[in-house]
């Protein structure tokens, strides 16, 4: 009897957790994925091809923060703002930052912002497209086509669950993407005449839950609900994607829960090395703090720790000396700068800089 009961208990936990990958979702295909190394730990149709929306904006919002400069101002043309769907409402002509736009983009999700950004990072709408693409194909995706910055339905505009982790793993990677993403709410100043306007992000997460740190929603018809959420907890941090799911908000929770309990923490030690100049004199000290790298096997986490056998100086505060690069099961998953955390000069160049300093004072003496 007891033995019957153990079996039934073990067939209840399987048909439950069968349940969950299937029929407890009710998106068409969904992904869980861990925001350090890009392992998978959920998936579901995770490689479907479908139309995905406003999420498309992350890659937008990616390719702005690469291309940096979030201060520059951007004039607002008639291209931008003939655009249906949702909008920050820009006015023709007015000038507004990239970091505003950002705002727009990603907080109450723009359309206007996402063709104003394709103007002034791309050039132009079809060529900033181009340079979508090209950043898919960069980061390997197979299941990923864009054919407009705003996530408007196209007849070849799609991704895929899995795909969409991905950008979002590189986009979030990005202090000033996170920094944006993160925020439930921002007061800006744009329009013409120029007034302030509070924007609220449409990630109903972000009120519900102090773990969600991001990203982003989307909607068409064509496409249903979409949602991409990042939480983070006790230094763990999980992305979740589902596409066309109409209880996105719950399953997103039961989907960020599952992943950051499938994830552990492992502490990797920082760099304090001390590197000499080409001549043999003085040391450059080359510091990176300490990393948090969660996975789902600490035992598969790996440094490698590139530095040079001397420097030329003079070295400043801050500038990178080298790298390291971290690895989960041989597969590269992030790459941190070694940096000089202080300014050095080589004693010639110290001697040197004294000899022109006399020189000069005697050119000043005799004029």
């Amino acid at each position: 009897m007891k033995r019957l009961i153990s079996l039934i208990l073990v067939f209840s936990v399987f048909g439950f957790c069968f349940s969950f990958n299937t029929s407890a979702l009710s998106a068409r295909s969904a992904a869980v994925i861990c925001a350090d190394t890009g392992e998978v730990l959920y998936s579901f149709n995770m490689n479907e091809r479908r139309a995905v929306a406003s999420t498309t904006k992350i890659m937008t919002g990616l390719l702005l923060c690469e291309s940096g400069n979030l201060d520059k101002c951007v004039t607002v043309t008639r291209k931008t703002v003939a655009v249906e769907g949702t909008a920050m409402g820009l006015t023709v002509g007015e000038r507004i930052s990239r970091k505003n736009l950002l705002y727009g983009l990603l907080l109450c999700s723009g359309n206007d912002a996402a063709n104003a950004i394709a103007e002034s990072v791309g050039g132009s709408y079809e060529n900033f497209v181009s340079l979508m693409n090209k950043k898919a194909e960069a980061l390997g995706l197979k299941n990923t086509h864009f054919e407009t910055p705003s996530g408007l339905d196209g007849k070849s505009h799609y991704s895929s669950a899995y795909d969409l982790a991905i950008i979002t793993k590189e986009a979030m990677s990005n202090k000033d993407f996170r920094d944006v993403a993160s925020t439930k709410s921002a007061v800006i100043t744009y329009g013409v005449p120029p007034i302030k306007r509070k924007l609220t992000n449409h990630n109903k997460l972000l009120f519900l839950y102090d773990d969600i740190i991001g990203v982003k929603t989307g909607f068409t018809k064509k496409s249903g609900r979409c949602l991409v959420s990042m939480a983070r907890k006790d230094g763990k941090e999980v992305i979740a994607v589902t596409l066309n799911d109409k209880d996105d908000w719950a399953d997103h929770r039961k989907l960020l829960d599952m992943g950051l309990s499938k994830i552990n923490v492992k502490k990797i030690d920082g760099i304090d090395e001390n590197i000499p100049f080409e001549t043999g004199e003085n040391k450059v000290n080359a510091f990176l703090a300490g990393q948090n790298i969660s996975s789902t096997d600490q035992n598969e986490i790996t440094v490698k720790i590139f530095l040079p056998p001397f420097l030329y100086s003079p070295v400043f505060k801050g500038e990178t000396v080298g790298k390291a690069e971290y690895y989960c099961k041989a597969k590269k998953v992030c790459e941190k700068p070694i940096k000089s955390n202080k300014t050095v000069k080589n004693k010639e160049q110290d001697k040197l800089k004294v000899f022109f300093s006399i020189c000069l004072a005697i050119f000043k003496e005799y004029r």
